[in-house]
């Protein structure tokens, strides 16, 4: 008989008492980010979201009308809607009331068997009671067979009372009001990173955007906090017509007309709206059930089949293109288009809790038999606008073979060249894994020696550029890809172009962008950010672009020196040390600064700032980059006042 194995020393024993089962809301507090992304301000802001996509579920069901959005003085946030109310019953297989369930129990809600709804956004069960989880305290109030109904959970989603009617609801129009008021104060030690201060101008875009996507539907947002106060009300009886002339407000439209169409189809239904404008950039966003599915899918892809096929045969049927022609390509017919998918369904298939992608297949041969009649309908219903199109199509197609030129032009020097490296990087060792490597792109070529001496060389790479780069919102790809500052960004990245763009091949997973921060600083860097915006996009979404932030003003602190980022970090340094005597040295540009002290500041790891720019929601990045670097004067001044105490718009 063999021999039993000795036991295992104490320090590596692994046994079944080790494991742990999480209940109720402990998951969430023990990893945040698996439900709301971060804890930084996307996550702090992921929690209104969440409680107003429950609210828009009550609209698309058809019981709520209205929704309004507090931020409180005392850094709360309260949701209400005019909606059913959470059901306050008794679940008898739960033990526990509606209320409860929503707020205590993960996967738990009205939304799995499509009983109480046909169409939802949250389909996970997990929003409410994640908001709960990371609060420090909620309160749930919902007005129901004419009562007032009240929970109030502390700590982490802790009931604190039971639910119970603490009086008559209101009434309102002659009725006892319905619906729902979640209020929520998120917990400061989750969101230690970046606080807990929501941003106005984050909540507004969500929630026009929301209001865009639901016909009809009227949002109110209401700010309280001292020297913030605001209130708008977004309404569109036009829906996502109103939003594609919305996104084309500052460019040039190619006709006045927005085109729509929709079709409603079993269990589904899509509406789209579209228009084309004379610039040289694409924008579809496309959303499911209301959630932004910012990398596509199904709904995406049979559009944009049936867009081509469509275009080749009304182009062909009015002799616009000849027998002889190739047929248009499908982004020739794209360029200038500005277009919103909005599909509705019972069970939509998404690409995990992010929901950016949709998996569908009967959707999208939904959208393409939809684009295929209803579409050429419409261009043979309005031929003005379709020679209009194709004649911008033609151009674009002429422009890609001048485009495709200069590509072979820039491959074919790389080639000469060696490596293919512009000759000013200063690269980083060879062998560095992309992700440890990073790229400085930096202003000017004063600054770019300093860099060059802070940098650490085995992973960090300097790139100076000369100047502003071309403004790419104002220029075709055959004559971007001319620019010699272009072609330097594109050889140091490897990673190709615009719809050749592959993310996976890029050389560092950090790109930062360092200029100073004056007025020509921050054009720089609104140029780079359209740049790659425009032409290489997947590196937002795979979070490698960053803005260096170097500090404003240094002061000593006995022997060492203290480096501040800018007037609200002085303010608050001197609100902690009041008795500071020490001056503030306004610390000079970039170019100005000895290699020490920008390697401390700027550069070296664990002492910088770097702000990383995400972009979630596309189709604001496009209105932002079109209004900051079109032709449109007044927009561009009046979003510049609009968002002066807001500097982070494109961290969304």
């Amino acid at each position: 008989m063999p021999e039993a194995s000795a036991a295992p020393p104490a320090s590596t024993a692994y046994s079944a008492n080790q494991m742990t089962v999480l209940s109720g809301l402990d998951p969430v507090r023990k990893r945040p980010g698996m439900y709301i992304g971060s804890t930084g301000l996307n996550g702090l802001h992921h929690l209104i979201w969440e409680v107003v996509d429950n609210a828009v579920d009550e609209a698309m069901a058809g019981f709520a009308s209205r929704i309004e959005v507090t931020l409180q003085a005392d850094g709360g946030c309260q949701v209400e809607d005019n909606g059913r109310g959470i059901p306050t019953d008794l679940n008898t297989r739960e033990k526990l009331t509606g209320v409860e369930i929503a707020l205590t129990k993960l996967h738990g809600g009205g939304k799995f068997e499509g009983k109480a709804y046909q169409v939802s956004g949250g389909l996970h069960g997990v929003g409410v009671s994640v908001v709960n989880a990371l609060s420090i305290r909620t309160v749930v109030e919902v007005y129901q067979y004419g009562k007032h109904h009240r929970i109030e959970f502390r700590n982490g989603g802790r009931p604190a009372t039971k639910l119970e009617v603490v009086g008559n609801a209101p009434v309102r129009r002659g009725q006892p009001a319905t619906g729902t008021l979640v209020t929520f104060w998120p917990d400061p030690t989750v969101f230690a990173s970046e606080g807990t201060e929501f941003r106005a101008t984050t909540v507004l875009e969500r929630l026009e955007t929301m209001a865009f996507l639901n016909k009809g539907l009227e949002i109110r947002f209401v700010d309280e906090r001292p020297d913030r106060q605001d209130s708008r009300v977004f309404k569109y009886d036009r829906g996502i017509v109103d939003y594609v002339g919305h996104i084309n407000a500052s460019k040039e439209a190619l006709f006045k007309r927005v085109g729509h169409y929709s079709m409603a189809e079993s269990d589904m239904e899509c509406e789209i709206a579209f228009q084309w404008n004379t610039g040289y950039h694409e924008g579809i966003y496309s959303y499911a059930n209301g959630i932004s599915t910012t990398e596509g899918g199904m709904h995406e892809e049979g559009f944009k089949k049936a867009l081509t096929n469509v275009a080749n045969k009304y182009a062909r049927g009015r002799g616009l293109l000849k027998d002889k022609d190739d047929n248009l390509g499908g982004e020739d017919v794209r360029e200038g288009l500005t277009a919103i998918i909005s599909v509705k369904l019972r069970e939509p298939q998404f690409e995990g809790q992010t929901k950016a992608k949709l998996g569908n297949v009967p959707v999208r041969s939904m959208v393409e038999k939809a684009t295929n009649d209803k579409l050429f309908e419409w261009l043979q219903e309005h031929p003005n606008e379709g020679r209009a199109i194709i004649a911008k199509a033609r151009d674009a197609a002429q422009a890609r073979q001048a485009a495709k030129k200069a590509r072979e032009a820039v491959r074919r020097k790389s080639a000469l060249e060696g490596a293919g490296m512009p000759d000013k990087l200063a690269d980083c060792a060879r062998g560095t894994k992309p992700d440890d490597a990073e790229l400085f792109i930096v202003e000017g070529d004063s600054a770019g020696g300093s860099a060059k001496q802070a940098r650490n060389p085995t992973n960090q790479a300097i790139l100076p550029i000369r100047g502003k780069i071309l403004n790419v919102e104002k220029a075709r790809i055959d004559r971007m890809l001319k620019n010699n500052e272009i072609q330097a960004l594109i050889q140091a990245i490897g990673a190709g172009l615009g719809d050749d763009f592959d993310a996976s091949k890029a050389r560092y997973h950090k790109i930062c962008i360092l200029a100073d921060a004056d007025v020509d600083g921050s054009h720089i860097r609104t140029l780079l950010l359209t740049f790659f915006f425009r032409y290489m996009r997947p590196l937002f979404e795979r979070g490698y672009i960053y803005i260096c932030q170097p500090p404003l003003f240094s002061t000593l602190v006995g022997k060492e020196r203290v480096y501040l980022k800018d007037e609200a970090a002085r303010a608050a340094f001197l609100a902690a040390n009041p008795n500071h005597k020490n001056p503030f040295d306004r610390l000079k540009g970039l170019g100005e600064m000895d290699f020490g002290e920008l390697k401390t500041t700027t550069m070296e790891d664990g002492q910088r700032t770097l702000l990383q720019v995400s972009v979630e929601q596309a189709s604001l990045a496009d209105e932002v980059m079109s209004i900051l670097m079109g032709e449109d004067v007044e927009s561009r001044k009046h979003f510049i006042t609009s968002n002066a105490k807001d500097v982070r718009f494109l961290d969304v």
